[in-house]
């Protein structure tokens, strides 16, 4: 039997300049009377986690700071964040505070407050054990600062594996934050090379779940069974098409002039709106691809970014082999692919073929100073057998694919994203 039925899920949402003022409120509504403040130390820079957690004091909530997060968060500094909130506890909430790493660092933290075992243990197979945990999980509230992820909104934590030179991540129902406040003046600050990159992270989201395999295309479920990728439904698509249409009227804008009130605040719209997509349809080729890219990253520094190490941020590395993997979709489902490029720019025609989505992506790409290209961030020709393999063990993403995908389809995406234009 086919399937019948998808789910979905989302947490509370507060969203509107000065919501992060009322976090204190909030968590007094929770009972929360300790909580663990997570964060970064570029965004503790900005000194909005050190206002907020002043402000909780005013409604009896005491906010202990952690600014140890790591951007583009590894096993290592997940464990790090782990240890340090069990030995400063007990906690009766989880407050993230900065962009997707600080929000997954959280997630991995309550996890393993609150459950027994090692965090290699969660995360999916066949990278790590694929546990699932046992014990509730303390209220998580997420405050994204950037405009990208979504993990606000999902039941998804990414991490690099190191030794396996991989991202991969941990994902179940129980991660999806309790409450998740989106204050478009936290992102006054980004970097414009940040609101790119996690700009395009928001765009995958919502053409990946849009174009994302049907739910009713999979085998049917026992309940037990059903995890949050559920793949593409109706009410994921509303939110994946208002995404896309709020992008395509403030994601260039955003980037040239950081200021842009009015195009902050669609940017973080969107980024909601995508993350309450993809958070339960599902996401499938460009993210399966971008883990090994960003995992493996070498010598690339981006601007915008801590430079300390190499790092290919998530967003970007999500970007560079999207354009091709849509051409290769683009026969599974027509209809969407032409839909969405239109709804990026209306402009185009929908009548047009399979280079459409991708000539509109690779244009707003260059506009918005994307790299050209996997070349472009360190990689050739004789790394695509290590991309191949590591995309393959994204199997959670690639079964929401529309169409079976063979390390030989991987090998050609990306090969063909080794350079998308001159």
């Amino acid at each position: 039997m086919t399937e019948t039925v998808f789910t979905y899920g989302t947490p509370a949402l507060k969203f509107g300049d000065g919501a992060s003022a009322e976090l204190g409120y909030d968590l007094s509504m929770l009972g929360a009377r300790r909580v663990v403040l997570v964060t970064d130390a570029g965004v503790a820079a900005t000194g909005a986690p050190a206002r907020i957690a002043k402000q909780m004091g005013e409604f009896g909530v005491d906010a202990v700071v952690f600014d140890g997060v790591h951007v583009e968060p590894t096993d290592a500094s997940m464990q790090a964040a782990i240890d340090w909130a069990r030995a400063h506890g007990p906690w009766d909430a989880v407050v993230a505070v900065g962009g997707g790493s600080c929000i997954d660092t959280a997630k991995a933290m309550n996890l393993l407050l609150t459950n027994p075992g090692e965090l290699i243990d969660y995360v999916n197979q066949p990278v790590g054990g694929g546990r699932a945990p046992t014990q509730p999980l303390l209220p998580l509230v997420a405050v994204p600062t950037t405009t990208g992820t979504g993990a606000e909104s999902t039941t998804v934590c990414i991490l690099d594996v190191l030794a396996q030179h991989v991202k991969s991540g941990i994902s179940h129902a129980r991660l999806r934050p309790t409450l998740a406040v989106v204050d478009p003046e936290l992102t006054m600050t980004q970097p414009a090379g940040v609101t790119a990159a996690a700009g395009m992270d928001i765009l995958c989201h919502a053409l990946e779940s849009y174009t994302a395999r049907p739910y009713t295309s999979f085998d049917r479920k026992r309940p037990e069974q059903r995890v949050p990728y559920c793949g593409a439904n109706p009410v994921a698509d509303m939110w994946a098409e208002r995404s896309i249409g709020l992008l395509a009227t403030s994601f260039r804008a955003a980037v040239a002039d950081g200021t842009d009130r009015a195009a902050r605040g669609a940017m973080a719209m969107a980024a909601t709106f995508a993350g309450m997509g993809f958070g339960n349809a599902g996401v499938h080729i460009p993210h399966a691809n971008a883990y090994p890219i960003a995992g493996r990253a070498r010598s690339f520094r981006p601007s915008g970014y801590p430079d300390a190490e190499p790092l290919v941020p998530h967003g970007m590395a999500v970007s560079l082999t999207a354009p091709e993997a849509f051409r290769f979709t683009f026969d599974a489902a027509p209809d969407r692919h032409l839909r969405a490029a239109q709804l990026l720019d209306p402009s185009v025609g929908r009548d047009d073929g399979p280079d459409t989505l991708p000539g509109v992506l690779t244009a707003l790409m260059r506009d918005i100073g994307i790299p050209a290209g996997v070349a472009a961030v360190g990689f050739d020709e004789g790394d695509v057998d290590d991309l191949v393999e590591g995309a393959l063990k994204q199997q959670r993403l690639l079964a929401t694919a529309p169409r079976p995908v063979t390390a030989e389809d991987l090998a050609g995406i990306f090969a063909r994203s080794m350079t998308l234009w001159e």
